[in-house]
Parts: structure tokens; C-alpha cells; sequence
């Protein structure tokens, strides 16, 4: 009998390795533990099943701009609680997590055993912050904006915004994704329409609001 099922999103195998004994122990073996290293594995693993209990964020992953992954998975999956983990714990960093939709989040310098504190609070039902989430710092109107008009995409308009803001063009980014030129274009045009830019250099423009650490 599975207790628990957790996708473990980090592009690190010895992060991934560490948090897999934190919750091994903690959690006892009932609990199924799913790695990822990447956006697109995520994506994969969540296309084919979407009752996970939980997923774990690293927020530097491979295929997310900042927490352009955190604003997606709360778009399409907002049933899954989030929690994110990460190297960067600075107050802006922690507050935006929140703000953007997390239930928790777990600086990486963290004991194992405040690694299972803050898992097993969240899968409670409740939520874990570090003290640096207390700090006064609100997301800019543009932030929010750009979170808004990004939790609308569906994965395959996220996957080609994140190649247009590459610098991809329509052609190469049909072929990596195997499907047709003229489908690309349509997803352009929906993407454009639904985050209110008119051009592939505001895209990139917008999705730079979610970084990890805002521009002073």
C-alpha cells in the first residue's frame, strides 16, 4: 500500500539522492518517490498521471525561466501542492515562491530533518515557510501580470514559448516538438494572445519578470 507518491523535480542526482533518504526515513516505506531533471520529464510524468501528492520544485531546473515552472504546474495542475527547493534563500526569493502559488519552500542548506518537517507538514494540508518569508516585499504589477497570462498556457504553448524565447524560429521548433510548422504558428498566436504581447522579443520581455531574483 503506497502512502504517499512525490515527484522529485532537481537537476542535481545528489540533491535528488539526499532527498530521497530524508523521505525514505521520514515518510517510512510506503511512500513512492518519482525523480525528474527537467521541465519536460516533469511535464511527462504528469501528462500521465495528475494525483500526485505532492510535487518537489527545484527552482533552477532545466526548461523553467525562474518560477515559470512553479507558475505552470499551479495553472494547469492546481490540485498538486508545490513546494520549492532551492540554493537561492534570499527573503525575494522565498516571498515570490509564495506569492506565486507554493505551499512551502525548502532552502537547500536544510537539515534532513527540517527536510521532513516541512514535507510532511505540507502533506498535512498545510504549509512550511522559512523566517525570511515574513519579510515585506511584494511582486511588482508586471510580475503578476506575467504570472497570470502564463498559469493560462497549456504544456505544449509553454514548451514553445520557452524555445521562442531561445531564439528558435517557428521551423526548428516544429521539428524538435514533431509536429507541423503551421501548428507552431498557431500556438504563437495563441500564446501571444493570451499574454498580451504583440512580439517574440516581449515574450521573452515577460517571462524575464519571473526570475528567480528580480532586477534591483
Amino acid at each position: 500500500m503506497v502512502a504517499y507518491e512525490i515527484l522529485i523535480a532537481d537537476d542535481h542526482p545528489l540533491f535528488r539522492s539526499a532527498l530521497q533518504q530524508a523521505l525514505t526515513m521520514g515518510l517510512g516505506a510506503g511512500v513512492r518517490l518519482v525523480e525528474v531533471a527537467s521541465i519536460a520529464e516533469l511535464e511527462a510524468r504528469l501528462a500521465e498521471k495528475t494525483d500526485w501528492d505532492l510535487v518537489l520544485l527545484d527552482l533552477n531546473m532545466p526548461g523553467a525561466y525562474g518560477f515559470s515552472g512553479l507558475v505552470l504546474l499551479r495553472g494547469q495542475y492546481p490540485q498538486i501542492p508545490v513546494v520549492m527547493i532551492s540554493a537561492q534563500e534570499e527573503a525575494a526569493v522565498v516571498v515570490r515562491s509564495r506569492e506565486f502559488g507554493a505551499s512551502g519552500f525548502i532552502p537547500k542548506s536544510s537539515s534532513l530533518e527540517v527536510i521532513q518537517q516541512a514535507v510532511r507538514q505540507v502533506l498535512d494540508g498545510e504549509v512550511w515557510w522559512p523566517p525570511q518569508s515574513e519579510e515585506a516585499i511584494s511582486l511588482s504589477a508586471e510580475a503578476k501580470a506575467a504570472s497570470a497570462g502564463l498559469a493560462s498556457l497549456t504544456p505544449q504553448q509553454f514548451r514553445v514559448l520557452t524555445m521562442v524565447c531561445e531564439g528558435l524560429l517557428n521551423k526548428q521548433i516544429a521539428y524538435e516538438l514533431s509536429v507541423s510548422e503551421a501548428t507552431v504558428k498557431a500556438h504563437v498566436t495563441a500564446i501571444f494572445r493570451k499574454l498580451g504581447v504583440r512580439t517574440r522579443t516581449q515574450a521573452a520581455l515577460l517571462l524575464q519578470q519571473l526570475e528567480s531574483v528580480p532586477a534591483a
